[in-house]
Order: structure tokens, then C-alpha cells, then sequence
């Protein structure tokens, strides 16, 4: 009877990491490659850069909002009806992304509906499942599984949009887009855990409200904020921007297409290997040398000749470090807080990444428009990497103490 129940554990262990990493390889792919709509949408619809750009910055800022309202529901009531939600408004978003011409209705289905899908399909919400579910000696090994996989889904599905693009054309694939992004259904529900609040005692739930003023009274959590909007500033930037910076030099689209799929795979063992990490050496360390090597990698390819060796050099490089910070800034929350609102406080950390997403897809729209030149916007990110180090250094990863009147 002890050797089925373990078995159990296992298999119970084995189908949230493999629904979990293949929600999240969908989600974080179909979305990594939204940059290769950039040119065709626009001039299709005779929009300017602004435009499309403005959308997809709605996307990452309403992701970020509307995640933490999505964190609450998981860890009160279980992650399966959030995640059926999220799939079901990801088809609906692609869709209204293929027939929309106007940039309010562009704005509206990129924006709002897959914004809104994303919030409850991605890590914070996989990440509070596997937080209350796997235990803590393991807890960073497996975020840094689901968000490998998130990565491989970068490096699949970007060459898959591409060759739908130019096999069909950039309004049919987002349709067929559309079809796969309702996989993410019948995987959710294999991510239904044996209780709303499994591993969490039931005697000492602290309250909402509690849980948010301790968290933002706490000083490592508010530099955990101010860092993670680092991150979303230059990933976002870069992963929208790119393919246009790259064409804009004479390059040929498929350079692109290659860069992006580079920076998923490459971002499979950074990812991996940061979570791995994450289970031996502090944290903090870990995050301050990843935005640390983000800003010496930009200026060596700002400096560098643009050739697609170089391109490629710079992705791969780039992709070690585009989504290793996810494991060790989520389970340092979790580390800190407990995984009773880990969904929740994720949520809000997210929501400073998506601030920082949005204003970076933003202003590369408004500064090319302004300055027909991306190079502002990479200087601004080579002086995010400086602030972000700084903000990690001082966090503090123990637990935090509470006194009674804190639950």
C-alpha cells in the first residue's frame, strides 16, 4: 500500500509537469512569434508601427492586470475552470486578431482578449498549481521544467508561424492559430489538484488583504517588483521588435525567423539550468548575473558588425538569459510567502513585468516612428540591466516571520 501511494505521488507529479509545461509551451509559444505579424498586419491595413505595437502592449499590460484577479480565483478554487477560460478567449483573441481593421478592434481581440487568455494560461497560474502540489526541495527544479518547456514552445512555434504565413497567408494562419490554441482545454483540466487548496492548512488561512499589505510592506518583495520589470521591458522589446529591426537592415525574413526560434531553444537550458541552480545557490545571485550578462550582451551587439552570424550569436546567447529569471523570482516569492496566495503574489510580481513589456513594445513603436531607429530603446535597456542588478542584490529569501494577528 506505501509503494502505490508513492507510485501515486509520482504519477500525480509526472501529469502536472506534463500538462503544466505543454499549457505553457502553447501560450508562451503562439505569442512569441506575434512579431512576424508586424509588417504584413500593418501594411495590409495601412496602419503604422504605432498601431500594432500599442495593441501588443495592451496585451502584456492587461496580462499582468488581469492575472492577478486570475491568481485569486486559482489558489481559492483551483486552477482548472481559469485555465478552460484562458484557452477559450486565446482562440476567440487570434481570431479577432485575423479579421479586425481598425485598430480598436485590433486592440480590442490582440489586446484585451488574448491579454486577458495569457493571464490565465501562463506561469503564474501553472506555477501556483505546482506550488501547492510538488514540495519545496523541488519546487525550483520544477518551475524550471514548465518554463523550459515555455521555451521550447518559442523555438516549435515560431518556425510553425512562419511556415503557415507563407503557406497560407498571415490572415489564415492566425485562424489555424486559433484551432491550436484550444489544446490548452483538455490539458487544463488535467491539471485538476485533489483540493482548491491542497498542501495548505485549513486552520491558519491568512486573508486576501493581509497577504497584499504584508507582501508590499516587505522590502524584498517590492525590489523583486522593481526587477521584474526589467525583465519584461527587454524581452517583449526585443521579441516584437526584432524581426522588423533585422528587415529594416536588408535582411531576409527568414534571419528573423531563425533569431526568434534561437532565443526559445537556447532559452530551454538557460531556463533549466537556472532553476536547477536555483536549488543550490541563493537566488538573488543567480537574477543580479542574469540582468548583469542581458546588458553586456546588447552593447557587444550594438557594437558588433549586423551580420546574420551575428544575429544568431546574439540569440543564442540572449535566449540562455530570456526566461531564466522566471524560476528563481517565483520561488523566491514562494520561498518568502508560502504557496497559501502564491498565485496572487506572482500575479503582482508579473504585473510589473508586463508594465515593463508594455513600455517596452511601446516605445520601440513610438521611437521608430519618431526617430526611424530602434537605438534608443536598446541604450534604455542596457540602463535597465544596471538598475535591475541593483534592485536583486539586497533581497532577503528567507521566509518571513508572522505573528498570529498576520493570519
Amino acid at each position: 500500500m506505501v509503494m502505490q501511494t508513492e507510485k501515486q505521488k509520482v504519477l500525480t507529479m509526472a501529469q502536472l509537469l506534463f500538462c503544466g509545461a505543454f499549457i505553457v509551451t502553447m501560450s508562451m509559444g503562439i505569442r512569441h512569434g506575434f512579431g512576424l505579424w508586424l509588417q504584413p498586419i500593418t501594411q495590409a491595413n495601412e496602419w503604422d508601427r504605432e498601431t500594432f505595437s500599442f495593441a501588443l502592449a495592451m496585451q502584456n499590460l492587461v496580462w499582468g492586470f488581469t492575472g492577478i484577479f486570475a491568481g485569486m480565483v486559482s489558489d481559492r478554487f483551483g486552477a482548472v475552470k481559469v485555465i478552460v477560460l484562458g484557452g477559450i478567449l486565446y482562440a476567440l483573441g487570434l481570431l479577432g486578431m485575423a479579421y479586425s481593421t481598425t485598430g480598436l478592434g485590433f486592440m480590442l481581440s490582440s489586446g484585451f482578449l488574448i491579454g486577458m487568455a495569457q493571464s490565465g494560461t501562463t506561469y503564474a497560474i501553472i506555477f501556483g498549481v505546482i506550488g501547492r502540489n510538488i514540495p519545496a526541495d523541488r519546487r525550483s527544479w520544477a518551475m524550471g521544467v514548465v518554463a523550459a518547456a515555455g521555451s521550447f514552445g518559442q523555438f516549435l512555434m515560431v518556425p510553425v508561424e512562419n511556415f503557415l504565413i507563407d503557406v497560407f497567408d498571415w490572415q489564415m494562419a492566425l485562424v489555424v492559430l486559433s484551432g491550436l490554441a484550444l489544446v490548452i482545454i483538455p490539458l487544463g483540466i488535467g491539471m485538476r489538484e485533489p483540493s482548491p487548496v491542497a498542501g495548505v492548512s485549513q486552520g491558519a488561512r491568512q486573508g486576501i488583504i493581509p497577504a497584499i499589505k504584508e507582501a508590499f510592506a516587505y522590502p524584498s518583495f517590492r525590489l523583486l517588483v522593481a526587477g521584474y520589470f526589467v525583465c519584461g521591458f527587454q524581452v517583449v522589446f526585443i521579441g516584437v521588435h526584432m524581426p522588423s529591426y533585422l528587415k529594416d537592415a536588408g535582411m531576409k525574413p527568414e534571419v528573423a525567423s531563425y533569431a526568434l526560434a534561437l532565443i526559445g531553444l537556447f532559452n530551454v537550458f538557460g531556463t533549466y539550468a537556472v532553476g536547477l541552480m536555483g536549488q543550490k545557490y541563493p537566488k538573488r545571485y543567480l537574477l543580479a548575473g542574469i540582468y548583469t550578462l542581458r546588458g553586456i550582451t546588447i552593447i557587444l551587439f550594438l557594437l558588433a558588425p549586423l551580420t546574420p552570424v551575428s544575429v544568431y550569436v546574439f540569440s543564442a546567447v540572449m535566449g540562455l538569459l530570456w526566461l531564466s529569471t522566471v524560476p528563481p523570482t517565483n520561488a523566491i516569492v514562494a520561498q518568502i510567502f508560502g504557496i497559501q496566495h502564491f498565485a496572487m503574489l506572482g500575479g503582482f510580481v508579473f504585473f510589473s513585468h508586463q508594465i515593463g513589456s508594455f513600455l517596452g513594445v511601446w516605445l520601440g513603436g513610438i521611437m521608430y516612428d519618431i526617430y526611424g531607429s530602434y537605438d534608443p530603446v536598446w541604450y534604455l535597456a542596457i540602463a535597465l540591466s544596471v538598475f535591475a542588478t541593483a534592485m536583486n542584490l539586497p533581497v532577503k529569501e528567507h521566509a518571513i516571520v508572522r505573528t498570529a494577528a498576520a493570519t
